[in-house]
């Protein structure tokens, strides 16, 4: 504390002057390089209030400044860009690759020029196409053209190694034309090299133009060998086009910026030109101190002063910037002409800025774990509801009911930001006669934490945060239960807009605290109000269909009790039990009913064979032609009927008389046989239900012909 105070009135005696101050750790080193347009005010802030997690490290470790005055705020951009260089600072911004990006330089000078890759654009006379994103980028590009026009892309080197060995494979794959032959022609290599240098300057059409007048002529002179040699480099070439190849200029159009913020910052630039993307280039950064605005201030300082020669005409902006223009005047000195800064509103060039910033967030989420993304956003909502520990654990509460009745809250769980769906709780409001969201809400709290302060592990642990579905009463009301029971956790209310979605968060007193600035809090608050309302519904709407079920269940018992169903759409439910007295009781009744109907209809119950009084006689269909005659099977009723036949009832008689038993079949087997009145004995043995009795043998064996003595027996019915 000592030497923040040190450093304060070191600070305050500072001239209201622009220029760069240079912070330095106990051994002396620089840690970080910054400009100011009034030194006093910008080295002031770092020693006083409160600041980022980054700021506080770097402030904590600085033990000294220095400063150097400059004559304008210009002065000041140039200075401190060339100390960032110099002493590459920890808690700066640096690009990894200080060198630049690779050119491709070709000499025409040579007497065979070859494309070749180079990390600077020298002076040397050559003509250096570039820079590109990198190496491979590179070496795709000179692939491409290669394949195109048929150069080489051996390590051969020409003139000297002409007609020493035969052509390499890619000769006979077509691939090169063979410029290793000793009747190899050094002009068409000249021919196609200038080509080559026409699609790296991005003169495609042109190219294509000239080679379709080539082709043209030489159809006309009766040429067709090169005309269709022609017409496959035409084609080759507008498959470079059709592709999209990225092949940047030494003179681009327009660069669109992007910059991003997530686990990790990602600082993107695109290149246009003519309105088609031809280049991009990512880089992946820590959290920078800085504000945007600042940030990317000096990301694209570094990223044009290292480039060079690639500087556009205009550069698009994805923010405003403090110090635009003395970066403008700085671009513009380095490339030689004037280079325009750019924020734009509307239009096709804001399309370009949102492509940049969404390919800026697509890479954090590729080269970032989710895990890393939601501890992200957990401590961005830290900083912004200024909690002492990072929100692990997020409890939020929901009051859900129909009027007056079925009045429930629900308790969801997200930990390290995903819903931890097995500590999910739920809760009956009691003792409300009508609707009270208040009481309500502090009755549900004061149960939750009632129960942990009674030592159930089920409640337990303490949340980091408490998110209430609510307004200021609601946020209010929880902290009053809080504090009943004497517990500390911070509180605060999900305020809805007009959409209901959250917009933003609000204190027990108050105050709002605005989330939709930042993408992921305001994403993730909104899911734990949605989750949290899912289920608090979900449970108001099951219990409240659990009690009109119960209520038609009982209605539904009452009627089958009564009259044997309820509703025929719907399955007989086991549950309820019936008994066999009333079983049996039932199946007389539809028995009754039967006799009923087919004696109104008009129907005479034919006489059964072997009844009592009768001579055992039995009614057949008449014998057919050729065969003997054989009985019919017998119906349930015990009567022989005729083909199609409807059966009848199943007893003749009236309700309560004992039934009487036929007597035997002609052919029934003599073992299976009895005599007189009385129940079967094979039935008997069987201990068969006396109302279940219908005849003692099998009727399929009578369909046979063929019935076995002993055979059905144990298939009575």
């Amino acid at each position: 504390m000592d030497t923040i105070k040190m450093l304060l009135e070191k600070a305050n005696r500072l001239p209201l002057l622009p220029g760069v101050y240079i912070m330095l750790d106990d051994k002396g080193e620089v840690i970080y390089v910054g400009k100011a347009k009034k030194l006093k005010n910008r080295v002031s802030s770092y020693f006083h209030g409160e600041h980022l997690p980054k700021v506080a490290a770097m402030v904590a470790k600085a033990a000294d400044f220095q400063v150097i005055v400059a004559a304008s705020e210009f002065e000041a951009l140039v200075l401190e860009n060339s100390l960032i260089k110099r002493h590459r600072p920890h808690y700066n911004i640096l690009l990894k690759d200080d060198k630049g990006y690779p050119f491709i330089r070709m000499d025409r000078r040579e007497e065979y020029p070859r494309m070749e890759i180079c990390s600077r654009a020298g002076k040397d006379g050559a003509d250096y196409f570039g820079p590109f994103g990198g190496r491979s980028q590179s070496r795709e590009i000179i692939d491409a053209i290669s394949k195109a026009l048929l150069l080489p892309d051996c390590s051969r080197v020409f003139p000297r190694d002409i007609g020493k060995e035969r052509p390499c494979l890619n000769y006979h794959l077509e691939k090169c034309a063979g410029w290793c032959l000793r009747d190899a022609d050094a002009g068409d290599y000249r021919t196609r090299i200038e080509q080559a240098a026409l699609i790296l300057d991005g003169k495609s059409d042109e190219l294509v133009a000239a080679l379709q007048g080539e082709m043209t002529a030489a159809a006309e002179e009766l040429r067709f060998e090169r005309a269709a040699e022609l017409r496959d480099r035409i084609r080759a070439i507008e498959g470079l086009q059709n592709r999209q190849r990225v092949i940047a200029t030494a003179f681009t159009d327009t660069d669109a910026v992007g910059f991003c913020r997530g686990a990790k910052s990602c600082f993107t630039v695109l290149h246009f030109v003519e309105g088609d993307l031809i280049g991009k280039d990512v880089e992946m950064l820590d959290e920078p101190l800085e504000s945007d605005g600042e940030a990317v201030e000096d990301l694209v300082r570094q990223y044009y002063t290292a480039a060079g020669a690639a500087i556009p005409k205009t550069v698009l902006l994805p923010c405003e910037l403090d110090g635009a223009e003395e970066l403008e005047r700085l671009i513009s000195e380095l490339s030689g002409r004037r280079v325009h800064l750019e924020v734009p509103k509307r239009g096709e060039r804001m399309r370009l800025v949102e492509s940049a910033q969404l390919n800026a967030k697509e890479e954090i989420e590729r080269r970032t774990t989710g895990e890393q993304r939601r501890l992200k956003t957990l401590e961005w909502l830290q900083r912004a509801l200024e909690l002492e520990e990072l929100p692990r654990r997020i409890e939020a509460f929901d009051i859900s009911n129909l009027g007056n009745q079925g009045i429930v809250a629900a308790m969801t769980v997200f930990q390290d930001g995903k819903p931890l769906r097995r500590d999910y709780r739920k809760f009956r409001i009691r003792d409300l006669e009508q609707q009270d969201d208040y009481a309500s809400m502090h009755q549900a709290v004061t149960r939750r934490f009632q129960h942990y302060l009674d030592g159930d592990e089920k409640f337990a642990p303490l949340p980091d945060l408490l998110l209430i579905d609510g307004g200021e009463m609601h946020t209010l009301t929880a902290c009053r239960a809080l504090e009943e029971l004497g517990l500390q956790v911070s509180c605060f209310g999900m305020v809805k807009d007009d959409r209901h979605r959250t917009r933003a968060l609000v204190t027990a007193d108050g105050r709002e605290i605005g989330i939709s600035g930042n993408q992921a809090v305001f994403s993730l608050i909104g899911s734990i109000q949605e989750e949290t309302h899912r289920s608090a519904i979900t449970y108001q709407r099951k219990l409240r269909g659990e009690d009109m079920a119960s209520q038609l269940d009982a209605i539904e018992a009452r009627t089958r009790m009564r009259f044997g169903r309820c509703f025929p759409h719907r399955p007989r439910k086991r549950s309820i039990p019936i008994s066999t007295e009333r079983r049996n009781s039932r199946a007389r009744h539809h028995r009754f009913c039967r006799r009923q109907k087919a004696e109104k209809s008009g129907r005479r119950r034919r006489p059964a064979h072997g009844g009592p009084g009768q001579a055992g006689g039995v009614q057949h269909h008449p014998v057919r032609s050729g065969g003997p005659a054989r009985p019919r099977p017998l119906r349930r009723d015990g009567t022989a009927g005729h083909r199609g036949a409807q059966p009848r009832c199943a007893r003749g008689r009236v309700r309560g008389q004992r039934p009487q038993l036929r007597g035997p079949h002609p052919r029934e087997p003599e073992d299976l046989r009895h005599e007189g009145r009385g129940r079967p004995e094979r039935c008997a043995e069987l201990s068969l239900p006396r109302g279940k009795i219908r005849h003692h043998f099998y009727r399929p064996a009578l369909r046979r012909g063929a019935l076995r003595p002993g055979a059905g027996a144990d298939k009575c019915r």
